[in-house]
């Protein structure tokens, strides 16, 4: 009953004091009740976007991880270690270059492996100041799986007589050290008559060139084989 009374002439000492009073007693509300309503909406709120970094050149991540490219204008007989001389200073070894051989194993260009886009521009300076025979085209990581790295590890046996089998390859290569289980023969078509040739894989390069020195222009049965060291 106190209260009551308490709040009666509370009610009428601010309407006795007239504006002043009652914007005292505005002031002490709580702030929730003097803040606007904040209109109702039934859609979500977006999150901030954030900027797009690719602008600034500055924020873009840098261009890292090996860049690859297609190189043309070399001969049946060029070598790796020939690529890798030609391209000097892009830093690059016979591991980074891979031969593309038709059906024929005829080199019909090579792929090559640069540790970065600096030396895939590098080399586009090289070629254009010493080997301009050459031409280098940017390529896909997927055309450098799919090709067969061979390695300088592999005899390629060319004109062996249709009627030899891996028994006869195997008298051929007698006094080399080869993998055995490793020969491939094939029929290949050729002008004006069709060729037999087959593969044989060595452990090493060396010995792969060994049994080219000593080999080449022998003979199987009564055919003269031509040898050649796939890259």
């Amino acid at each position: 009953m106190n209260q009551l009374q308490s709040a009666i002439r509370s009610t009428f000492a601010l309407r006795s004091r007239g504006g002043t009073a009652a914007a005292a007693a505005a002031r002490g509300l709580p702030s929730l009740l003097r803040d606007a309503p904040r209109p109702f909406s039934t859609e979500p709120e977006q999150p901030a976007q954030p900027e797009d970094s690719s602008a600034d050149p500055f924020l873009r991540p840098p261009n890292t991880g090996p860049v690859y490219a297609k190189l043309f204008g070399m001969s049946r007989h060029t070598l790796k270690t020939d690529i890798v001389n030609l391209l000097e200073g892009c830093n690059l070894t016979p591991d980074d270059v891979r031969f593309n051989y038709n059906r024929m194993f005829v080199p019909m260009g090579m792929m090559v492996q640069f540790p970065s886009r600096f030396q895939f521009d590098q080399a586009f300076k090289v070629i254009g100041r010493k080997g301009r025979l050459y031409k280098l085209e940017r390529a896909d990581r997927s055309q450098w799986d799919l090709l067969m790295n061979y390695d300088g590890k592999t005899l390629l046996l060319q004109g062996i007589p249709f009627s030899a089998n891996p028994n006869d390859v195997e008298r051929f290569m007698s006094g080399c050290q080869y993998d055995a289980s490793s020969i491939q023969m094939m029929v290949r078509p050729a002008n004006p008559d069709p060729i037999k040739m087959a593969t044989v894989n060595f452990p090493s390069q060396i010995q792969a060139m060994n049994a080219f020195i000593t080999k080449n222009r022998g003979f199987c049965q009564n055919s003269q084989v031509l040898l050649r060291v796939l890259q």
